[in-house]
């Protein structure tokens, strides 16, 4: 009767302490302060000599000790503590079985692990922390006495258990949604610095003072470490330094600092590939140009500066931090590199006709002399390459002459001086031509593109509905623009459609009727656009939709369908609402051959769609065995080679990747996406995988990855 008396006092003593944890750590929102307060109240509470709290990492392998009791604990963090998932511990048995253990005598239990730092427990208990079907890591409570825990022990102390992890789960909660509004926030700041800088520049008119200005206003409105602006020569081969912010800058400034147009540095690549370029850090980044005078450097993000379709240089902007920025910045960013632009080409503009009234009468005397001269070196430039020939020529018969030989040296040294005066004149055309560069957007299928798009921004079925033709061509595009413009048209719909009683987004997607294009026509049941703002919509910073929009979308999807040369229209259709229709050329040119592999066995981890079909029926004709999975959750192991789509409507990629890098095949995989962005990439390399790469449309392409 003492017996049950002394454990029913036991369990309400319990039960009461589990109360008061409860009480305390549902209301800690700090992810680290929650867990670090969890394992001193559950130690004063219950009496016990230690506790800590396990987290399982991102590889879902190890159980990572993220707060301990005591200067044990703060040893064991330090170190970098951690035990395997359903290993040979107490820790690994509770998460991999997803129950609650004791040992009773710690010295004789199979899997404790036995701690140099916790020399004097003598029995433990392991609850796992479960969130829904997800085990998230695991409480170990430690006592030193021997049997202190018993199964009513394990009931009251998994309540207190499960009270924890979804404490944890509303921590983390509470800080993504905490990282989502500061992200929104800075969105907001850029946008807001963007106009002013905007506004600050644009009514500069003198160059100098224009470049310089901008450099202190970017860092001053942005905080950003240091940023400069780079003007292209006359040559169009190097981007000058013009103005950069400080000493720094004024020491670059002074020496002539150059960087080569398509040249291995981020200023480089941004001129000579006409897109913003980020790194997310300097010391890993194969283009970054290493710059003494700027140590500091962590990230750093190159905008290309163009007018029309020109690009006349590149600002860059740099921070003491890693990753610094992100696709949200690019967008804000490149908006005030515009606007910076046309301030430049206005203010050059300004100079240059100041200049030309001043020599407005030199201009006049010297006219007739220029056009002459213009002519004649077009006419020298025309004539000289027929030069070289003739002066082989003359070579041959003067050496065949039976004549006074040193007659005849003194005519071949002319003749050679003749001939080096023609080369000069054809390098100097040549020069002054310049090589032309054509950008070659790929081979694609628009309408895997448009789908991925769609799963990407996480669009409900029941709201979208598609109609494609059947048997429609490759386009020509670069894809991940293409899907930036197809997000661009997509939000915008979105937006349009918010509060209608059914919100209905159509997309009809065929060839034109003379097959030049493939026609996209994205249709929603929104409100439509009025009349009179239907030639305005394409204007940066031109919104309708108050404040809260940047008003660049549709300005940014027009400059990316006119660059492959397609077309973009709108127009309200006839039963109400917007319709967009985005015309994209088609591939027309030869497809090389492919030689695919045989006799290999393949997993493809795609939706059932048009790229899956396409890939599977490719390799099945060539005598391999394909296999598809719509989640991923396969064994893995019986496959040479897995393709893995970054976009899955029905599985999660980043769950794939773990379970392919646990069964030890992730150096088979390739991840595939119709668009590649670096972050993402950089993300998903992590996980072993042997590379991301651009999703493949034509047979070559895919015979490159296989």
């Amino acid at each position: 009767m003492q017996n049950q008396t002394a454990l029913a006092e036991r369990r309400a003593t319990l039960l009461q302490a589990a109360a008061k944890v409860g009480r305390s750590i549902t209301s800690i929102l700090d992810p680290d302060l929650l867990l670090e307060q969890t394992v001193d109240i559950i130690c004063d509470e219950f009496g016990f000599y230690y506790a800590g709290v396990f987290l399982i990492d991102e590889t879902g392998e190890w159980a990572v000790l993220r707060a301990g009791r005591g200067e044990a604990g703060a040893k064991m963090i330090a170190e970098g503590h951690k035990l395997r998932v359903d290993g040979h511990s107490m820790i690994g048995a509770a998460t991999g079985q997803r129950k609650a253990l004791i040992a009773l005598d710690v010295g004789e239990e199979p899997v404790h692990f036995k701690n140099p730092h916790l020399p004097y427990t003598r029995s433990e208990m392991a609850l796992p922390l479960i969130f829904g079907d997800e085990v998230i890591g695991a409480l170990t409570v430690q006592s030193t006495e021997e049997a202190a825990f018993t199964d009513d022990d394990i009931t009251v102390l998994q309540t207190m258990a499960d009270q924890l992890a979804v404490a944890i789960r509303n921590a983390r909660l509470h800080a993504q949604n905490r990282k989502l509004l500061a992200r929104a926030e800075r969105r907001t700041r850029l946008l807001a610095a963007a106009a002013q800088v905007g506004r600050d520049v644009t009514s500069i008119l003198d160059l100098d003072e224009l470049l310089n200005k901008t450099v202190d206003i970017i860092c001053d409105v942005y905080g950003f470490y240091y940023a400069g602006v780079f003007l292209i020569d006359e040559t169009g081969e190097w981007a000058v330094l013009k103005a950069g912010r400080g000493e720094a800058g004024a020491k670059m400034v002074a020496e002539g600092h150059k960087l080569r147009v398509d040249g291995h540095s981020m200023i480089g690549a941004a001129t000579g590939q006409r897109k913003a370029r980020i790194a997310l850090d300097v010391g890993e980044e194969p283009v970054h140009f290493k710059n003494p005078y700027l140590p500091h450097t962590r990230s750093e993000m190159a905008l290309p500066l163009i007018f029309r379709d020109e690009v006349i240089g590149a600002i860059t902007v740099q921070s003491v931090e890693e990753a610094a920025f992100t696709d949200d910045d690019i967008t804000s960013l490149q908006a005030m590199a515009d606007q910076l632009a046309v301030a430049i080409r206005n203010a050059k503009l300004l100079k240059e006709l100041e200049a030309a009234h001043a020599e407005l009468v030199r201009t006049k005397t010297f006219e007739a002399i220029a056009t002459a001269t213009i002519e004649a070196i077009h006419w020298i430039g025309n004539k000289a390459l027929p030069i070289t020939t003739s002066a082989e020529l003359l070579r041959e018969e003067l050496e065949e002459l039976d004549a006074d030989r040193k007659a005849i040296e003194s005519m071949l040294e002319d003749l050679e001086m003749i001939e080096d005066s023609a080369r000069l004149i054809i390098s100097v055309q040549e020069h002054l031509i310049g090589p032309a560069r054509e950008e070659k957007p790929r081979p694609a299928m628009v309408d895997d593109v448009l789908v991925d798009t769609v799963v990407g921004m996480g669009i409900p079925d029941e709201i979208i509905e598609y109609q494609v033709a059947d048997d429609l061509p490759l386009v020509r595009a670069d894809t991940t623009q293409l899907n930036r413009a197809f997000g661009y048209i997509l939000k915008n719909a979105l937006e349009a459609t918010e509060g209608q009683e059914e919100q209905r987004i159509t997309v009809t997607i065929a060839p034109t009727d003379d097959r030049r294009f493939v026609a996209v026509r994205i249709a929603d049941n929104g409100p439509g656009i009025p009349e009179e703002e239907l030639d305005k919509i394409w204007a940066a910073f031109y919104t309708t939709k108050g404040v809260k929009h940047a008003g660049l979308g549709l300005s940014a999807c027009l400059q990316i369908i006119k660059q492959i040369e397609g077309q973009v229209l709108a127009s309200n259709g006839p039963d109400g609402g917007a319709v967009f229709e985005l015309l994209i050329p088609v591939y027309d040119s030869p497809l090389p051959a492919a030689e695919l592999p045989s006799g290999k066995a393949f997993l493809i981890v795609d939706d059932d769609d048009v790229w899956s079909r396409f890939a599977e029926t490719l390799l099945t004709d060539n005598g391999n065995t394909v296999a598809r999975s719509a989640d991923g959750l396969v064994d893995p192991t019986a496959f040479d080679v897995i393709l893995v789509d970054n976009v899955l409507r029905h599985g999660d990629v980043k769950k794939v990747l773990r379970l392919l890098d646990s069964e030890g095949t992730a150096d088979r995989a390739v991840v595939v996406a119709s668009s590649l962005r670096v972050e993402r990439a950089t993300e998903l390399m992590a996980f072993g995988v042997r590379d991301v790469v651009l999703k493949p449309y034509t047979a070559a392409d895919l015979a490159k990855i296989v």
